[in-house]
């Protein structure tokens, strides 16, 4: 499992880095790719940092429920025999 997604990870990365490299041969640029559909990359960045902002509170408080739940579970499990 970790493999494939490993793998599969490299295998992306490899291939952007080639079509970045051929794009760039061409003179196209990524502000100029996001330019023309409409965004800049302070654009992108502000929504990155706005959903961090939103995320980051509820990630938390859902953390602060589920990790109590989570022990208590552990903590009355019985043992599994035979492994």
């Amino acid at each position: 499992m970790i493999y494939n997604t490993l793998s599969t990870v490299i295998k992306f990365v490899l291939v952007a880095v080639f079509v970045g490299a051929v794009l760039n041969e061409f003179d196209i640029s990524a502000d100029e790719v996001l330019t023309d559909v409409g965004f800049t990359p302070q654009h992108i960045m502000t929504i990155f940092r706005e959903g961090i902002d939103w995320a980051l509170p509820h990630f938390i408080l859902g953390a602060l429920v589920l990790i109590p739940i989570w022990v208590v579970i552990f903590l009355l499990k019985p043992p599994r025999l035979g492994k």
